[in-house]
């Protein structure tokens, strides 16, 4: 007898088409993002001549294993990752995986432990999205355990900096917030702040690190007394943003290194009347608050986009090395910097 065939894969029957798995899920699963009629037509036409058998890709990964893919987000209350978990949700269920979303509260214990778990689950994958620390003890421990659960058959990505072994999608968090700092010098500004996050969490470290070298460029420094540091959540952003009053006064402009702290920063200085004479931006756009006022400039990311690139990476065949995947941010300027005349 001959070797038994492999199942035809989804990520088969986009190569042959020539598109992403993404899209080749979304024209033969159905999605709410429609496909423009000629690319399902090319895709359908590509599974026809493969023999490509609908949720074959779901069963290649988990086989031996259930179906169950386990999410782990920061702080599902955050918009950020609930838009993460909503991209990854999408691509889990076009391919016939259930996802099972936990939350650490920004502990890295509990990441550890919850890899754990799902691993005692036999999951098929496990998707870590958040930030790493500077903990060197916290991000070994991980690695061991995601290693182990690799070993037991399973995959892994994570969202974030690339700092294990596994395949990441890695978020251009420092050019962002370096173009972003290039643009507001653009408008005028020269006095800032800045509203930096935890101290130890890299996201916003990598934030904080390339707005300053934006500014660099144009001779503008932002003092280390107007850098606070605060909770990465709207409170966080309040407190931090009214410490910023009391120790610097006035400044023209402030970066806070996501958008929720934004919209803490923009209630406080609503409470003091000055939503009119402080600038202020983010990072994200999230999307749940573009309708706030003033409309906020922030660095766009691609959320969603980003919650299913991880869910592809773990439906592909494992690779020799790790794979990498770099998500770039745009700048949108919009009315909460409305930029500085001079002279």
């Amino acid at each position: 007898m001959g070797a038994k065939r492999c199942a035809v894969t989804l990520e088969d029957v986009a190569r042959q088409a020539g598109v992403s798995l993404a899209t080749a899920s979304r024209a033969i699963n159905g999605s709410a993002r429609t496909v423009r009629p000629e690319i399902r037509e090319r895709v359908e036409r590509a599974a026809r001549a493969l023999n490509y058998a609908a949720n074959a890709q779901a069963q290649a990964v988990a086989r031996g294993r259930t179906n169950l893919v386990g999410l782990v987000v920061q702080d599902i209350e955050d918009p950020y990752f609930s838009s993460i978990a909503a991209g990854a949700m999408r691509a889990a269920e076009a391919n016939g995986l259930m996802v099972s979303i936990a939350g650490t509260g920004r502990r890295p214990d509990k990441e550890v432990e919850y890899a754990a778990a799902l691993r005692g689950l036999r999951a098929a994958a496990i998707v870590i999205a958040g930030s790493r620390t500077d903990d060197r003890d916290a991000l070994d421990r991980l690695g061991a355990e995601l290693d182990a659960f690799e070993r037991s058959g399973g995959r892994v990505a994570l969202i974030g900096q690339r700092r294990l072994p596994v395949d990441t999608v890695v978020v251009a968090n420092r050019a962002g917030a370096r173009d972003l700092g290039t643009r507001l010098v653009g408008l005028g500004y020269r006095s800032f702040g800045v509203l930096a996050g935890p101290r130890g969490l890299l996201t916003a470290a990598d934030r904080l690190t390339g707005f300053a070298e934006g500014l660099a460029a144009s001779d503008v420094v932002v003092p280390p007394e107007a850098i606070m540091y605060g909770e990465f959540d709207r409170d966080g952003g309040h407190d931090a943003m009214l410490e910023l009053l009391a120790r610097r006064g006035e400044v023209e402009c402030v970066f806070a290194v996501n958008d929720v702290m934004a919209v803490g920063a923009l209630a406080a200085l609503r409470s003091r009347g000055l939503e009119r004479t402080v600038a202020v931006a983010g990072f994200d756009d999230i999307t749940t608050l573009r309708d706030v006022t003033p409309a906020l400039t922030t660095v766009r990311l691609p959320l969603v986009e980003i919650g299913e690139a991880a869910l592809e990476m773990v439906l592909r065949e494992p690779a020799d090395t790790p794979r990498r995947r770099l998500v770039r941010g745009e700048v949108v300027l919009r009315e909460s910097t409305p930029g500085v005349r001079r002279g």
